[in-house]
């Protein structure tokens, strides 16, 4: 897979940020199966709960467009060292990725990144199948 691309759309997702409170901008773009990028960016809320992470920004647009299927995610963030999704962005990554094959690349540019494994990220996620094993229906005692 060519990092370049995807890197360079996280690098430029970050420039429309929203951040008047943090002041700290993050992008990310992620790549479908079918070769499609959706970037994103973060957006604050002066309600901080609100806030949504550039991560979570690309997922909910990839899959606002009917895209399930992910291949990889590039993050790119002001804090001049490799970011990584907060512990909720990973769980929204968990819901449509494959722990074991979806990258995560961190990058501070597209000559100097990190690659990782959703599942590196996430050790232990909790999944769909998670629900099925053991879980009971309610109807249940």
């Amino acid at each position: 897979m060519e990092y370049r691309k995807l890197i360079a759309e996280a690098v430029a997702a970050k420039e429309s940020a929203y951040v008047p409170y943090s002041h700290f901008r993050v992008g990310a773009a992620i790549l479908t199966r079918s070769g499609e990028i959706y970037s994103g960016c973060n957006i604050e809320n002066a309600s901080f709960s609100a806030t949504n992470c550039a991560e979570r920004t690309a997922v909910f647009k990839a899959v606002s467009e009917g895209r399930r299927e992910f291949e990889a995610l590039a993050v790119n963030g002001d804090n001049g060292d490799y970011l990584p999704p907060c512990g909720v962005c990973r769980q929204v990554l968990a819901e449509f990725c494959d722990l074991d094959t979806f990258l995560v690349i961190l990058a501070n540019s597209e000559e100097d990144y990190r690659v990782m494994t959703l599942g590196e990220l996430l050790p232990g996620a909790f999944s769909r199948e998670s629900l099925r094993a053991g879980g009971t229906s309610g109807d249940e005692k």
